[in-house]
């Protein structure tokens, strides 16, 4: 016997509310025209953007500090990749909108920045991890890679190129912008 659809999602609804779950009804017509859809994706500890890459990072630092190294390491390592992800998916819908709507490409190239910032600024915390552990030889490729994304004039470059000085893998220092050359 085949139930109609109606009933049997009326069934579930039952069955999930009696159960403690909540659901928000399913408006139609002009009251679902007029509110505001709701932007799963914009959550601020879940869902794929920087205040969830933020909300990872910060369980990172926290981990970090209270001594639990590997899962501060988890935890860096999923919002590094969170914040790459982020600075791909912010590029190609850049790319793919320049030429017809000037405003997209503009909107995801901050956001792209602010992705890469944050990138960099997570690189330079899972190296100071991984020094931590007596890992410095992995800490190299993340240090050269905040020089590559951030440059080596910036604040955040010239840390990366301090520790790498630190770690013996340059050796001659670096004086910022102001420098001459020799």
């Amino acid at each position: 016997m085949r139930r109609p659809l109606a009933a049997l999602s009326l069934a579930a609804l039952a069955a999930a509310s009696a159960a403690g779950l909540a659901f928000s009804p399913v408006l139609s017509g002009p009251a679902a025209a007029q509110e505001e859809p709701q932007k799963v994706l914009e959550s601020g500890t879940t869902g794929l953007n920087l205040a969830a890459v933020n909300a990872k990072v910060a369980q990172g630092d926290a981990a970090a500090a209270a001594g639990r190294l590997a899962e501060a390491r988890a935890a860096y390592d999923q919002a590094r990749s969170g914040a790459q992800s982020l600075t791909r998916f912010y590029r190609n819908l850049s790319g793919a909108f320049r030429g017809l709507d000037a405003r997209i490409p503009r909107e995801m190239d901050q956001k792209g920045r602010e992705a890469l910032e944050l990138q960099a600024s997570i690189n330079l915390r899972l190296a100071a991890l991984l020094r931590r552990q007596n890992q410095p030889e992995v800490a190299v490729p993340l240090l050269v890679e905040v020089i590559q994304i951030m440059t080596p004039a910036s604040a955040m470059g010239q840390k990366a190129y301090q520790n790498l000085l630190e770690l013996g893998f340059v050796t001659t220092p670096y004086a910022a912008a102001g420098a001459a050359a020799s």
